[in-house]
């Protein structure tokens, strides 16, 4: 796993051409909601997709510059069989958990926990104005590291690896690789990718992708084109799975007034029974029964 910092972008790397480039399955807008203590978000990723975007559970976006929207963070809950993964745009926010592991996310730095076998942990902000913007992703585990210690790290934005191509694209590569340069973080089962991609108008950006991978992109500055189909700001475009495709491309329409910016996330499918409820992410529902069980009877941290 990398530890090397990056405070500067490496050197403009060559553009890649794709023979066969992804179009898109459909495109999301997300549904509203609150989740900890009344904190507003949109649930872009939700249960339905689940199996679509398999090895990925959820991914919430939330961004406001309301305190109301978001002072009351999310108190202490516990988690089970499966990796979170917070990704801070904008805004301060505190990590406790029952493994004793502590530590401040902030501007452009991501902190990246897996549950495991289960630990109980808080996410509080440490700001009472301004703009609070990020998103958290969940990554399923194999069935057989459901149950594995549970492990937690803190990524500052610096030691987010990044590059730019001739084009001005810049992108931060949070986990898996792009062009060469490696992300903060690999996993060997799931392989996931997480790029965080600034488009400048007109600016184009292909990304390799096998095809078995299931794949998204979630646009939040502006709007993108991929293929001929236009994603507008805070949707998300499900990848099409083509066999014998090779990747996608993403091209920032001209006429955008600022850059487009929009995270690609893709996987490897786990092609594995999900069962879900709340917190607890398992195979059966045996074993979320018992995962409730153990977290009423304090065997979760």
């Amino acid at each position: 796993m990398s530890t090397t910092s990056h405070a500067h972008p490496s050197p403009a790397v060559e553009p890649l051409s794709l023979s066969q480039p992804r179009g898109i399955d459909q495109i999301v807008a997300g549904v509203s909601t609150s989740d900890g203590d009344g904190v507003k978000l949109t649930r872009v990723l939700h249960q339905p997709l689940q199996q679509r975007l398999d090895p990925y559970l959820m991914l919430d976006a939330f961004g406001s510059d309301n305190p109301g929207d978001y002072i009351g963070g999310f108190p202490s809950h516990p988690h089970r069989g499966f990796e979170t993964v917070t990704y801070m745009i904008s805004g301060r926010m505190r990590h406790r958990d029952s493994a004793g592991h502590e530590g401040l996310l902030s501007n452009g730095g991501v902190q990246w926990m897996t549950a495991g076998r289960g630990l109980v942990h808080s996410e509080l902000p440490e700001q009472e104005e301004g703009l609070m913007e990020g998103f958290q992703l969940w990554l399923n585990l194999p069935a057989k590291d459901k149950m594995r210690e549970p492990w937690y790290r803190d990524i500052q934005s610096p030691e987010i690896p990044e590059f730019v191509t001739p084009a001005g694209v810049h992108v931060r590569v949070i986990a898996g690789a792009s062009h060469g340069v490696h992300g903060a973080v690999q996993r060997e089962h799931t392989e996931p990718l997480y790029l965080d991609i600034t488009l400048p108008p007109g600016a184009e950006f292909a990304q390799p992708l096998l095809d078995d991978r299931n794949a998204l992109v979630y646009v939040f500055r502006e709007s993108l084109y991929i293929g001929s189909a236009e994603i507008p700001t805070k949707r998300m475009a499900i990848l099409a799975n083509e066999p014998g495709s090779d990747g996608v491309v993403l091209r920032a329409p001209a006429s955008n007034h600022s850059p487009a910016r929009a995270l690609l996330i893709a996987g490897k499918p786990l092609h594995e029974p999900i069962a879900q409820y709340g917190p607890f992410v398992m195979n059966t529902r045996e074993q979320v029964t018992q995962a409730v069980h153990d977290f009423q009877h304090g065997k979760l941290g």
